[in-house]
């Protein structure tokens, strides 16, 4: 792979098919928007000119910073490690309390202030000690073309790559996508069709085909969030259906992460997630079988922090971003036990701490 001789922004699409009205239909997510000739789809980067389907954001970024790998959130893959994230622009979800609307819902493309090839993603992650990039702030779904290009160059410099999504993709687009990625942080928004077709604009079961796929046809090292909106998604009838199916279909070892809610976007009426509703889906979620459940975007020591689903003994302590105590062995197994932990450890943890330091890619050798 190679990167694009001019810096375009605008490479040919992939994942799409002509219409016998004349149409060309984007196959890329379930939306399957339908354009006439210069129009772009909901996610706004994907458009269509003359006769094929394009990407208008490739090597385009909304900036670059390195984070702590636990704000992806990942809690069992490279623990205490930074991560190089970026973003574009756009998104092919509606979501009303999205958090990063800023990016995610722009349309101006100035917006996209970073000139970025993939050769300059990798490195640069490289060149500050990263152990991977995230693609993250908007959904690499629909940069589809620029993240894998991205992922590829990663790889070659050994480094690894993690798609922060919502899992809204389609079945033959996400074949592609994910075999260039080694992580994910899966956005598993509500359990209803109901929130997901007021709040969304979206479908419930192409999330959880994406994520059955992610659990049984792939290596992907897979974590879910779940972000509790007080009177939307934070029933306990809803967390109990929610997490036994993910235990059921998905198994006890896939993480959970309940994270709490802050007035934003087109819900600045609706109140802060209370930290107790929080405690109360993790102990549900623990109680269905969930090994590894956690409370985010909360300062709760006790329930960030990983313990043995065996012995009980703390195995990774966590406040905030923070990591303290340290309880695997080298090869990711308890110490007091010797039962293993599932995930995707080192020998020792990463010391990169709670920081968040922006970055200006390299553009030398």
């Amino acid at each position: 792979m190679t990167d694009r001789a001019s810096l375009t922004d605008t490479v040919p699409g992939r994942y799409w098919h002509h219409l016998d009205d004349g149409r060309i239909q984007c196959d890329v997510c379930p939306r399957f928007c339908k354009l006439k000739d210069g129009q772009r789809g909901l996610c706004f980067v994907r458009a269509r000119q003359g006769d094929q389907m394009v990407l208008t954001t490739w090597g385009r970024s909304s900036g670059f910073c390195i984070d702590p790998i636990e704000k992806k959130p990942l809690n069992h893959f490279l623990p205490g490690t930074p991560i190089l994230s970026f973003g574009t622009a756009g998104c092919n979800l509606t979501c009303k309390f999205c958090q990063n609307y800023e990016i995610s819902k722009a349309r101006e493309m100035d917006k996209l202030s970073s000139l970025a090839t993939p050769e300059m993603i990798a490195k640069t992650a490289k060149a500050h000690g990263c152990s991977a990039v995230a693609f993250t702030y908007n959904d690499p779904v629909i940069f589809l073309e620029y993240a894998v290009d991205v992922a590829i160059a990663c790889r070659e410099m050994g480094l690894r790559t993690v798609a922060v999504t919502a899992g809204y993709i389609g079945d033959k687009a996400r074949e592609e996508f994910f075999r260039h990625m080694d992580a994910a942080n899966v956005d598993l928004k509500g359990f209803t069709d109901r929130f997901y077709h007021q709040l969304c604009s979206a479908h419930l079961g192409d999330v959880l085909e994406t994520l059955k796929y992610l659990r049984h046809e792939t290596g992907v090292w897979m974590e879910l969030t779940n972000l509790v909106i007080p009177g939307e998604n934070d029933g306990d009838a809803e967390f109990h259906e929610m997490t036994q199916w993910v235990q059921s279909e998905l198994g006890p070892d896939v993480p959970m992460h309940f994270s709490a809610f802050h007035p934003d976007w087109k819900m600045m009426d609706t109140p802060r997630t209370p930290p107790e509703t929080l405690v109360r889906a993790r102990k549900i979620a623990m109680e269905n079988g969930i090994r590894y459940a956690y409370v985010g975007n909360v300062h709760d020591k006790t329930h960030s922090s990983t313990f043995c689903h065996a012995c009980g003994d703390i195995l990774i302590g966590r406040d905030w971003y923070q990591l303290s105590d340290w309880n695997l062995d080298a090869h990711g197994a308890c110490k007091s036990c010797g039962t293993h932990c599932a995930g995707v450890f080192q020998a020792k943890p990463g010391t990169w701490g709670p920081k968040r330091q922006p970055v200006r890619l390299m553009t030398g050798n």
